[in-house]
């Protein structure tokens, strides 16, 4: 099938009613910037891509390699490129007919305290400052010593080490004191810098006559400066004073320092004095007054896991949240995303962590608003938000989420269910460990409230126990009590969050909270039962008779909801999911351990129901956080289909590696469980194509090293433990290029091409599956090869473009196609899944309608194999599209010699037709030939004619 030539020129698709074909994300940073992609415009529109889909754009931290620490909404980020770069990039998109979808942060910001001038005005001032309500802090909190202050967690050692190590420094330049702190610059409070100009004042008087003018005007900037309002004042007419005069106080002081050389002199030995005084005496108490009065408290930045009064993204102190529902911080916060917008520059928005935000259908419904009266309807927008096991994404005007649910339905066919039990008996017994996934679930979430955010569930707590003592029922209630049932029930908590908002709440947030209300009985049936009613009736505020909660009642609910999502997430999916190691494919963003495969009823069920809900939503396979790469995860899910050979190669390697284990006080390391992973990481990681070469290995250890931290178990970020790291490493690098790594490698290797290869059809299958079902397919850069990639920042790394461009020119032949069954017959080279790619997204871009809006029907297969193939027709008007795929393909005979008769086992199953199909010839995309379906009532094609050259085939009416 010739594809049909890519015009250049032509008019633009109406803003408002665009929707993207395709997806290809890139991931901008300083080493890949807007004339980087802008490049690469033309090798997409030749491969078949629709729209450009990237990381954040706007002013983050310097260096920062991501762009999720946002400090400046107002600007581009520099390091990406000029205005005029970005106008050229997107001028190469127009131009291809292409859009762009943009990753935007509206849950939080970088606190970086000289990038952000919110964040650093509110160091300066305090709940003065015009910017304190755009974050979430908590100016009265549970510690009496920073009422009115912010904890910063920046030093690297206890306060009064670092202060005395002379380590914080005093700065004065052009009017303004600061203190810097290594490569950290904190602004320093107006008002008691009056205390630095002070400091041997009587000294200055004596060396001037009373009526110098310098000393005269430092005198008055001394005076001005001590009747600043104070930054505990909260009305918005001594805000507005204290901005005013400081600014003026700052600018006569710079001049003054730049006419009088002896008042600069006075101002440079009082900031020596500040900081070399305690190099005698110890004492360094003129900074360390200083520093009291500043709105800020310095503190170690472990003091963070237990007093931090501000909200974070996650447990990440350097990233500040947002307030979205105050209006001023929204209408900031969007301006320039708008005006891009607005500008046709930005075609849709992919919204991150919208769980962090207060009221996220709030902000979804004001969002679309706006793009409304820009666009004249809603903008294309999908939302980072995973949904647990039966749980939907609430009615939210939204194209749907960014592709975590189909990922794992997708994943979940290539996981045969009859063998857990196998497995999990085998891992137990081989890792010494017995609990069930749920308990690890519930411990690691425990863990992580105890660790890293006890002071976020302390003030929960004390809110609580504020309320609790309003009421002569429950005044009773101690504080200690409340914060423990309330860890409890977080603890138990099934999914990410309730969405109670000033509206009310719905039936699904009441099983919700029900269901964790029970657990948390269960688990710990001595808990006080008019507690958990009392919680109860805060976490679904009584409605009145329209529905709604009083004022005010649900404010609670909406802070409590703010924090069961980064538990979940930061105790299921990071945490858990490096604890628990039956088999490393299951372990993935928006998947669940206990859900061993998914049956074809499920996947086709959830994909009926996103054809008729959200027939745009993303469909992904790899994103910038998934736990490891596509493919590699395709290659374990082989091992649920051989786990008797899983289990005696497991027992074999763990034989032949015991002596390079290191012997600890309490143990050998790795341990058991840490071997296991290893041996999965180390399969799904193999090469495709060669030996695994030295960055290869110093790529796993590190991802080793990450995995550990993660698991908390026997090392973490916060107290690495070295000797046990070190033992885990050293036991790869031994395994692997040591003395006797010759045996194990001889032994590995055979099983790992029969697991790759197996794993390569799983990947295949997967392709066709992604790129066919409803919704819009999103290719991670780089996936058009292998992506066998680990964990982030491994699956960050510089993708080599050129060879894919190379690749593209390669298999494009006169016709528009090569021979799919001979870039099989040397599969690891990956030019066959690229080529698969094109021709899926050329076909999705040629017939958009079919993809976009075409019906969805799964056709039922007749036979023996008939759980081994999955089948369904895509239909609008008089096109209709047949997809057949083979999943769970150990059993059926293929191996890498063999693998030309790919029919052999198909001789007796058949795929059946809807009765109402006219018997048309078909023509298969994937290899060019044509096939009639068999007559009769209904119509049907042999399995053997399906798969007759290759175990995937998409078959097309034109």
């Amino acid at each position: 099938m010739a594809t049909a030539p890519l015009p250049k020129e032509g008019p633009r698709v109406p803003l408002a009613t665009r929707k993207p074909v395709s997806t290809y994300r890139f991931q901008l940073n300083k080493n890949f910037t807007f004339r980087d992609a802008e490049a690469l415009i033309p090798y997409l529109a030749d491969l078949g891509i629709t729209d450009v889909y990237t990381s954040p754009l706007f002013m983050a931290v310097p260096g920062s390699m991501h762009g999720y620490d946002i400090c400046d909404h107002s600007r581009l980020n520099p390091e990406l490129g000029s205005e005029e770069d970005f106008d050229r990039f997107c001028g190469s998109l127009r131009s291809h007919h292409m859009g762009l979808v943009v990753d935007f942060v509206p849950n939080h910001v970088g606190a970086h305290p000289s990038a952000n001038a919110w964040w650093r005005d509110v160091l300066e001032n305090g709940p003065s400052s015009p910017f304190a309500t755009y974050f979430d802090i908590d100016f009265d909190p549970v510690k009496s010593e920073l009422k009115d202050k912010l904890l910063l967690p920046i030093l690297g050692d206890q306060y009064g080490r670092v202060l005395e190590r002379g380590e914080l420094k005093l700065e004065y330049a052009r009017g303004v004191f600061s203190l810097a702190y290594f490569d950290n610059n904190l602004p320093i409070n107006p008002r008691p810098a009056a205390y630095v100009l002070n400091h041997n004042m009587d000294a200055l008087k004596s060396a001037l006559p009373p009526d110098d003018p310098g000393l005269r005007e430092l005198l008055s900037v001394h005076t001005a400066l001590l009747n600043l309002p104070p930054y505990t004042e909260r009305s918005p007419e001594a805000i507005e004073l204290r901005a005013r005069e400081k600014t003026v106080c700052r600018d006569r002081l710079a001049k003054l320092t730049e006419t009088s050389e002896v008042v600069r002199r006075h101002i440079e030995d009082n900031v020596r004095l500040y900081n070399e005084e305690g190099k005698e005496a110890k004492s360094f108490d003129l900074l360390h007054t200083l520093l009291e009065s500043q709105p800020y408290r310095l503190a170690y930045w472990r003091t963070a896991l237990d007093e931090i009064n501000y909200r974070r993204f996650f447990d990440i102190n350097e990233l500040a949240g947002l307030r979205q529902e105050v209006p001023e911080v929204f209408d900031n916060v969007h301006k320039l995303l708008f005006d891009l917008i607005r500008q046709g520059k930005i075609t849709g928005l992919r919204l991150d962590h919208i769980d962090g935000l207060h009221d996220p259908a709030g902000y979804l419904e004001k969002l679309q608003a706006r793009l409304t009266e820009l666009t004249g309807a809603p903008l294309y927008v999908v939302v980072e938000k995973i949904t647990s096991a039966g749980e939907i994404l609430p009615d939210w005007p939204v194209d749907g989420t960014t592709g975590y649910d189909f990922l794992n339905d997708v994943n979940g066919l290539f996981i045969e269910p009859r063998n857990a039990l196998l497995l999990k008996r085998f891992y137990a017994r081989f890792s010494n460990r017995n609990e069930p996934f749920s308990q690890i679930v519930y411990q690691s979430k425990y863990m992580i409230m105890v660790d890293s955010m006890i002071s976020e569930l302390t003030v929960l707590a004390h809110r609580l126990n504020r309320d609790s003592e309003k009421d002569r029922q429950t005044r009773d209630f101690t504080l200690e009590s409340l914060r423990r049932a309330l860890r409890e029930i977080v603890a138990a908590f099934p999914i990410y969050r309730t969405y109670v908002d000033a509206k009310g709440w719905s039936e699904t947030d009441a099983k919700i909270v029900d269901t964790a209300l029970a657990r948390t009985r269960q688990r710990h049936p001595t808990l006080e039962p008019t507690i958990m009613q009392f919680i109860r009736d805060r976490l679904l505020p009584p409605r009145n008779g329209s529905g709604n909660s009083p004022p005010g009642r649900s404010d609670f609910a909406m802070r409590f909801q703010q924090y069961t999502a980064p538990v979940q997430a930061k105790g299921f999916e990071d945490t858990a999911f490096y604890r628990y190691n039956l088999l490393l494919s299951l372990n993935e963003v928006g998947g669940d351990p206990n859900r061993f495969g998914r049956s074809l009823n499920e996947f086709h069920e959830n994909n009926r129901s996103r054809r008729e809900n959200h027939p745009t939503a993303l469909l992904s396979t790899a994103t910038h956080d998934t736990k490891r790469g596509e493919d590699a995860r395709a290659r374990l899910n082989v091992l649920s289909e051989i786990p008797m050979e899983w289990r005696s190669k497991v027992m074999e390697w763990a034989r032949m590696n015991a002596g390079h284990k290191t012997s600890l006080s309490a143990e050998e390391a790795p341990d058991r469980n840490d071997e296991y992973f290893f041996y999965q990481a180390l399969l799904g990681f193999w090469p495709a194509e060669g030996p695994l070469e030295d960055t290869g290995l110093n790529r796993l250890k590190s991802y080793l090293i990450k995995a550990l931290r993660e698991a908390k178990t026997k090392t973490s970020w916060v107290h690495n433990n070295e000797p046990y790291e070190s033992a885990m490493t050293q036991f790869a690098e031994k395994v692997l290029t040591g003395p006797k790594s010759k045996k194990f490698i001889e032994s590995f290797l055979p099983f790992q091409k029969k697991v790759a290869f197996h794993g390569m059809l799983n990947a295949l299958s997967q392709v066709v599956l992604k790129h066919t079902s409803p919704g819009i397919p999103d290719l991670y850069q780089g996936c058009e090869f292998w992506d066998l990639s680990l964990a982030d920042p491994d699956n960050r790394r510089p993708v080599d473009f050129v060879a894919r461009g190379n690749c593209l020119k390669e298999v494009a032949s006169p016709e528009g196609r090569v021979s799919l069954p001979l870039l099989l017959n040397h599969w690891w080279d990956g030019k066959v899944k690229f080529h698969m790619t094109s021709l899926l997204l050329r076909l999705r871009k040629e017939n958009p309608d079919l993809f976009l809006k075409g019906d969805y029907t799964p056709l039922h297969v007749d036979g023996p194999l008939d759980e081994n193939l999955v089948a369904f027709s895509r239909q609008w008007g008089e096109h209709r599209l047949i997809v057949a795929v083979a999943r769970r393909t150990v059993g059926l005979g293929y191996t890498e010699r063999e693998g030309a008769s790919w029919k052999t086992p198909w001789s007796h199953t058949r795929l059946v037709l809807p009765r109402e199909w006219p018997s048309l010839p078909l023509t298969d995309l994937l290899t060019g030939r044509s096939l009639t379906p068999n007559g009769g009532s209904p119509p049907n094609i042999l399995g053997s004619d399906l798969f007759q050259d290759l175990p995937v085939a998409v078959f097309l009416n034109r």
